[in-house]
């Protein structure tokens, strides 16, 4: 099956707003934090605010097309986008209590999140284990190895930092630190790393 320009772009959006989705629960401790909370309708608002910044940046939607898109007013669609994601992150402890989150809670929760990923800072956890279960199904065992060795390494990352998270590491009967030689840096995220290894095999 064929994905036509309009399908991939998107599919784009929608990946990302998962990633920033995970991101932003990443940030407030977890799906297990709003279950301790008992304020799992958060959920929704930060699947929306997700979009909504996605959409902004992605497609340069307006406010009244991301309304129409995510079935919300304007007016909340407004105070996610405008939202201060300094401001939240200082508030949010306290109004983790609250059952519901205020739209600018949630926008600015997501604006922080999707600036996490954009920089290559997924739920490094979630991407790894899905990797994990991909490569064992193929018999490509090599990116799981990769990832397990850089955890806690910030990215972008460069070339000595890999080195030696990396060190004495085999794909397909090449070193490591000959593949890494080939490569351009700084690095930005996990992603481009296994995917820049996967080209100089």
């Amino acid at each position: 099956m064929v994905l036509k320009q309009e399908e991939i772009k998107e599919f784009d959006v929608d990946v990302m707003a998962v990633r920033v989705f995970l991101k932003a629960l990443e940030i407030i401790g977890g799906p297990r934090k709003l279950i301790e909370y008992r304020n799992l309708t958060w959920i929704p608002s930060l699947m929306e605010a997700s979009y909504a910044i996605v959409l902004q940046d992605m497609l340069n939607y307006t406010e009244s097309e991301i309304a129409e898109f995510l079935g919300i007013t304007r007016q909340t669609v407004r105070n996610m986008l405008r939202a201060e994601p300094d401001i939240v992150m200082k508030k949010l402890e306290g109004e983790l209590e609250e059952k519901t989150p205020r739209a600018h809670t949630a926008g600015g929760l997501a604006k922080i999140a999707y600036k996490e990923v954009k920089e290559g800072r997924d739920n490094l956890a979630i991407f790894s284990h899905a990797l994990q279960m991909a490569s064992e199904s193929l018999g490509i065992v090599w990116p799981v190895e990769v990832l397990r060795r850089i955890k806690g390494v910030d990215f972008p990352a460069d070339r000595s930092t890999l080195k030696e998270k990396l060190s004495g590491l085999k794909i397909e009967g090449r070193d490591i630190n000959e593949i890494l030689e080939k490569l351009s840096y700084p690095i930005k995220s996990p992603a481009q790393l296994l995917a820049n290894i996967k080209e100089n095999l």
